[in-house]
């Protein structure tokens, strides 16, 4: 994946299974920047699996064959070779996978996923939430993924986050509500018009925060 060619009319594959069209891209170092229409999306080289041309230029006709009237029988195609399966991304590959997926900041992602779990994919929690994105059984359930599957369990959460997000779309403080509901529960943070007074919640909540926005290193 160190030299890949540059095509038009292509599709990304991350090693998600998650599928992207693009124009072209572009590999510079270790990150991959991918050309969209009149956008471009960056990310690290190693979240994508394969590039595939989609539109390839046709191939000229074979010239007819005749050999003795006889007719001409086409060989069979050639069998494809099974694709490779890649090897699990880490924790933080995951939360970069999902956050673009999901059109998510990675950070935001990523500092979720610390706080929820240290980026443990076998944390459990004593309420009985499961994986790097502590999901309970029943939000799980909901959202149709595999809780105790590291990808389904990234997978869940990020879009768990996004459907919270969109929730409280036209609220001020959108995000500190998706953080308290994504924590205590959406019903809490409509039983409290806001952020529970549960200190879980809020230490939750600078957590995340923190671990998005890190302070500056003094110099």
């Amino acid at each position: 994946m160190l030299a890949l060619p540059t095509f038009a009319n292509e599709r990304i594959v991350l090693r998600t299974g998650y599928e992207m069209a693009a124009d072209r891209h572009e590999v510079v170092g270790s990150r991959i920047r991918i050309f969209s229409g009149d956008g471009v999306t960056e990310m690290a080289l190693e979240l994508v699996s394969r590039v595939e041309q989609t539109e390839s230029p046709a191939a000229p006709a074979p010239a007819s064959v005749v050999v003795d009237a006889a007719p001409v029988v086409a060989e069979a195609d050639p069998p494809r070779q099974a694709p490779v399966v890649p090897a699990a991304l880490t924790p933080a590959q995951l939360a970069e996978a999902v956050a673009l997926k999901y059109s998510l900041p990675s950070g935001f992602v990523s500092g979720v996923m610390k706080t929820e779990s240290g980026f443990n994919p076998a944390a459990v929690s004593p309420k009985g939430a499961v994986g790097l994105m502590q999901l309970m059984p029943a939000t799980a359930k909901d959202l149709g993924v595999d809780a105790a599957k590291p990808s389904d369990n990234a997978d869940g959460g990020a879009r768990y986050l996004r459907d919270l997000l969109a929730l409280y779309e036209d609220k001020p403080d959108q995000v500190v509500l998706a953080l308290a509901a994504y924590n205590a529960g959406p019903a809490a943070v409509e039983k409290y018009h806001g952020v529970p007074p549960y200190r879980e919640t809020r230490e939750y909540i600078l957590r995340v925060l923190k671990a998005w926005n890190p302070p500056p290193v003094p110099k």
